[in-house]
């Protein structure tokens, strides 16, 4: 037993024989004393909705997007900005609603990680993490309706149990189109919804659809000559959102959360370069402990597909199959 969980069982102990000293005049103050004592030495090691265990990490949150995000400045810049303006706003409009778009490999369900790791002390583990894939929670469009009753009573759960809850929506582009519009009232300018509040709330979607959009643009701006970092969210953004609203076969064609603006960002991921796939690789190297190997980074790199075929300018995959690949090599 640590130094800091004997002090603690001490503390409660003593604080049990003082109140019973003075029966039978203290005897509801000693219950009391006992019961605070008790819930304060629970959550020191139960997971619960108070700063200990939910509170956002911003130094780590820009420290994680800069050295482990490749690729991606858009993302980067809008992710710490609306994420830190978010958790130290105590009195939130709205929930804060994010649309994260790009191919797959481009680092959305990482970014994802990310936030959750630097605002939760359990990070994904946390049990105000909550995450929906559309093949595995909503795989029959005939049982929509159940569905949409089912994720309206989850939300309202886990909102009751924690204000600063997150929803993560994987898969948006494999979603049953309508369903999604069941959480409108959630993320609206609602004070409170039958007594429950849903400010505080975090929403994230996360799809593949609008990647052809965001690669264009990217393509155009690698032909025109001009560098990767002078794209920015003006240039994508307006054809991101119409592309996705116009999407018949993603979740998010023509629903009520793009018409009545409760987005509140779209977030682009754009395709990645060969070099931001040896950063990857690199990465992953580190990651397992191993000591950095350029040659090994490139040769993984290059066994990538890549895009347009003449060029080889963008990773089909994007980062997507780095660790399988080190596998094969080490």
């Amino acid at each position: 037993m640590g130094t800091t969980c004997r002090a603690l069982l001490v503390c409660f102990l003593t604080a049990i024989l003082v109140v019973n000293a003075f029966e039978p005049f203290t005897t509801t103050i000693a219950v009391g004393v006992t019961a605070a004592l008790g819930r304060t030495i629970y959550n020191y090691f139960h997971e619960s909705c108070d700063p200990k265990w939910v509170q956002l990490n911003a130094t780590g949150l820009q420290a994680d997007l800069e050295s482990q995000l490749f690729g991606q400045h858009i993302a980067s810049r809008i992710i710490l900005k609306a994420v830190t303006g978010f958790m130290n706003n105590n009195n939130p409009k709205k929930p804060l609603v994010l649309s994260l778009h790009g191919w797959t490999g481009t680092g959305k369900n990482f970014v994802s990680q990310l936030i959750a790791d630097n605002i939760y002390k359990k990070g994904m583990d946390s049990s105000f993490v909550h995450i929906f894939t559309s093949e595995l929670h909503f795989p029959h469009a005939s049982q929509i309706e159940t569905y949409k009753s089912q994720l309206q009573h989850w939300i309202r759960g886990n909102v009751t149990n924690c204000a600063h809850s997150m929803f993560i929506f994987d898969e948006m582009d494999k979603m049953h189109p309508g369903l999604i519009d069941s959480i409108k009232p959630f993320v609206d300018y609602y004070e409170k919804l039958d007594g429950v509040s849903y400010r505080k709330a975090i929403f994230i979607f996360l799809s593949n659809a609008g990647g052809e959009s965001i690669t264009h643009t990217t393509l155009d701006f690698w032909k025109t000559g001009k560098d990767r970092e002078e794209l920015a969210l003006k240039d994508v953004e307006m054809s991101l959102s119409l592309a996705v609203f116009n999407n018949k076969n993603s979740g998010l064609w023509h629903t009520s959360l793009i018409d009545k603006n409760l987005v509140d960002f779209f977030v682009p991921f754009l395709p990645l370069e060969y070099r931001h796939v040896v950063q990857c690789a690199m990465a992953e190297m580190e990651a397992r402990g191993l000591p950095p190997n350029p040659d090994l980074a490139n040769l993984v790199a290059s066994e990538l597909t890549y895009f347009p075929k003449t060029d080889r300018v963008f990773s089909v995959k994007g980062c997507k199959t780095i660790e399988s690949k080190l596998d094969y090599y080490l």
